[in-house]
């Protein structure tokens, strides 16, 4: 029974880039963004890991960055899952504004506070508290059970969202879990016990 979870950060995206506040806008990997999500299916084929399922957001960078795995993996045709549970957190009217700018509007410690804190959400938007409220459920009703099942499940998601996922998996508080930085493209393997917790976890870094 194979029980293995791969989260994956979509590749860098234009916004990215230009270092803008992205959260529910659709926006298109960079060059270097389809390099690095080709670069982790790669990796991810050359442990020999074939999937069963595959789940990713409703926005387009995170799907594209499936596709590019699934691609590597010769997997092209998997039934792959879109749900905007696996969105990126909502950055509410941040969203579009270069940081450097949102500093001046507002100040660099609130603006620090709305990116670094855990509950305190943007004005309109969401806090990471509230990302892991919808996407927590989400894992639970909608991919553990196919991992449980022996399945290899591959999920290609965003920053917020797979902070929230991994906060709940690895036992971190929101304290530490804000801290964690996820570079684009970089594949997290977990394999799970049968009892749902953690057996491993490793991080394919470049």
């Amino acid at each position: 029974m194979s029980r293995t979870l791969v989260l994956v950060r979509h590749g860098q995206s234009e916004w990215n880039l230009k270092n803008l506040f992205t959260g529910w806008r659709d926006v298109d990997l960079t060059e270097q963004g389809h390099a690095e999500a080709k670069a982790a299916g790669q990796k991810l084929k050359a442990r020999g890991l074939k999937f069963d399922i595959a789940f990713t957001s409703a926005l387009s960078r995170a799907q594209k960055t499936c596709q590019h795995i699934l691609d590597a993996v010769g997997q092209s045709d998997l039934k792959t899952i879109r749900d905007q549970a696996l969105n990126e957190r909502d950055y509410g009217d941040l969203s579009g504004l270069n940081k450097d700018d949102a500093r001046k509007k507002w100040g660099e410690e609130q603006v620090h506070v709305w990116r670094r804190s855990y509950d305190v959400p943007p004005p309109g938007g969401e806090s990471l508290k509230d990302t892991g409220a919808r996407v927590w459920p989400y894992y639970l009703h909608d991919l553990q059970p196919h991992v449980l099942r022996g399945g290899t499940v591959l999920v290609a998601a965003h920053g917020n969202s797979l902070r929230a996922l991994i906060m709940a998996l690895d036992g971190k508080s929101g304290e530490e879990i804000v801290k964690l930085e996820l570079g684009t493209g970089v594949p997290v393997i977990y394999q799970l016990n049968a009892d749902s917790t953690v057996a491993s976890k490793e991080v394919l870094e470049s």
